[in-house]
């Protein structure tokens, strides 16, 4: 190999075509020119500073390449889409399912912001669908039966995918951020999403130093506040005792699948379960006494919805371990005597499913999530009144695991104790659940008003 030490950098240069804006690098090396041409100023300025340290480093340039020694490539101008497929096909083996859609929902909204070009673009819902679905999908994305215009938007998109290394220009960074961060609609997005999204770029950012398309992490120099999200659970959403039971009856007067998730639901309220672990029990992780009294739930594993998209076998639900949990690792949560009268009942009505399971779809193996969806939201409009079917109250069935918690809590339950049946740690219990059942607020100006000396007993 030829060295010298002869170089000499000019300033970048700027071409202006009748289509795009480019920006060029000269300089030479002992007799001989070299030239490289950039898409944006903030990677012409990058390499450049690089030629220029090397130069007053006293490092040697190769007078065949033109770069200095220790280079031992030329900076490679990957592609942004084409690199974000690589990062997915990185991540999918060892991914759960949900957590797959997550990065694929995050690249998504990433990427659009890193294409460039407006001649020939496709529908926008067309583009996220192809995106989304498709090239950050493993499974999926060389399916040879895709749709003509999922395949034309992917070419668009590859062909008009901006590289790799414009992340490291602050303009083109922002635009991203901003991308992550609203709605389709244009609104903010919730803060819990776009964190999550925030994580997931930064760590692909991360991966893009490791093999070599990016000097340095941008995501952590840039100046980006990040929504707070509040990790309390919103009181107005939980139910109380009464208000849980009205709902349980009138889940059972539903239509269809009423009779069949009254069990579903009461797992939640009673045992605290989420709705990934209650639609997995089945007869074996039950211990439930012949006559009655206090019984147990054994769990051992969730199957959390991710859509049949996401599984590698194909399934709506995955199988997973507990939340936060080895593999494996199993947690015991009691039944109240009210519960274990409920399994029963299930048991004696419908039997199990496959694999015991007690909970199942009427054409599914596994119960569907818009099957108890569906449920819920009918059993509301059934047991409240417009106006308080129109407010926040028991919103969701996860409201029911909220407020078996609160109560669990409220009624003085230790905190390491409710931590271990609810499978959290105890700092999130007195962060998240305390207090939050609903009445309390009531029961505590009670208290205020006795204190003063204006109530019974004063």
């Amino acid at each position: 190999m030829s060295t010298t030490y002869d170089v000499r950098i000019w300033s970048t240069e700027i071409y202006r075509g009748t289509r795009t804006t480019s920006y060029v690098v000269r300089w030479k090396v002992a007799e001989r020119r070299w030239k490289e041409r950039f898409r944006t100023s903030a990677l012409a300025e990058s390499f450049r500073s690089d030629l220029v340290s090397a130069s007053r480093r006293g490092e040697a340039f190769d007078t065949g390449t033109g770069r200095p020694v220790s280079a031992s490539r030329p900076i490679e101008q990957a592609s942004w889409l084409a690199f974000a497929c690589d990062y997915v096909d990185m991540k999918w083996p060892a991914a759960a399912a949900t957590y797959r859609r997550g990065i694929s929902e995050a690249l998504t909204a990433a990427t659009v912001a890193l294409l460039d070009g407006e001649r020939g673009r496709p529908d926008a819902v067309i583009l996220r669908s192809a995106l989304h679905r498709w090239a950050f999908n493993t499974g999926h994305r060389d399916d040879p039966h895709r749709p003509v215009e999922i395949r034309d938007a992917l070419a668009w998109a590859h062909r008009h995918s901006l590289p790799v290394a414009s992340l490291a220009e602050p303009a083109v960074l922002r635009r991203v951020v901003a991308s992550i961060s609203t709605r389709l609609d244009g609104k903010p997005g919730a803060a819990t999403v776009v964190n999550q999204r925030r994580r997931v770029l930064y760590n692909a950012a991360e991966f893009a130093v490791e093999r070599g398309h990016l000097a340095s992490n941008p995501l952590a120099t840039i100046k980006w506040k990040a929504p707070k999200s509040s990790g309390a659970i919103d009181r107005r959403t939980v139910v109380n005792p009464v208000q849980a039971r009205t709902l349980l009856n009138a889940v059972r007067q539903t239509r269809r699948s009423g009779e069949h998730l009254v069990a579903f639901f009461g797992l939640m309220y009673f045992a605290g379960l989420r709705p990934e672990e209650a639609a997995n029990v089945r007869a074996s992780n039950l211990t439930l006494p012949p006559n009655g009294g206090w019984g147990q739930v054994h769990l051992d594993e969730a199957t959390p919805h991710a859509g049949s998209e996401w599984t590698d076998d194909g399934r709506q639900r995955d199988r997973r371990q507990l939340k936060g949990r080895a593999r494996g690792e199993r947690r015991t949560v009691p039944a109240p005597p009210e519960l274990t009268d409920l399994l029963k009942q299930h048991l004696d009505a419908f039997g199990t499913g496959e694999a015991g399971r007690l909970f199942r779809g009427t054409r599914t193996p596994e119960l569907p999530k818009i099957t108890y969806i569906r449920a819920w939201k009918a059993a509301r409009l059934l047991a409240f009144t417009d106006e308080v079917a129109a407010a926040p109250l028991a919103a969701t069935p996860y409201s029911l695991r909220h407020a078996c918690v609160s109560t669990w809590l409220n009624g003085g339950v230790p905190a390491t104790q409710v931590a271990e049946w609810a499978g959290h740690s105890v700092e999130v219990l007195l962060k998240v659940y305390a207090t939050c059942l609903d009445g309390q607020d009531a029961v505590a100006r009670r208290r205020v008003i006795v204190a003063l000396g204006h109530g019974p007993g004063a």
